[in-house]
């Protein structure tokens, strides 16, 4: 699976590739795992003061 999907449908618990993608325009990609209703770090060590919009799985043997 390599498209983008909306945040709406993002896994709980899973490190996943996240952006924010608007009429600003794609910004802010990186991987982000969600806990509930907030974003943080794959290691958890902080949250992000934003929603992404969109999210895909990692490619397999990804480090990102």
């Amino acid at each position: 699976m390599s498209d983008w999907q909306t945040i709406a449908t993002a896994p709980d618990g899973e490190v996943v590739l996240t952006k924010i993608d608007d009429e600003h325009g794609v910004r802010n990609e990186t991987t982000l795992v969600r806990q509930g209703c907030f974003w943080f770090f794959p290691d958890k060590s902080m949250y992000v003061y934003y929603i992404p919009t969109h999210w895909k799985p990692l490619e397999k043997g990804s480090t990102r």
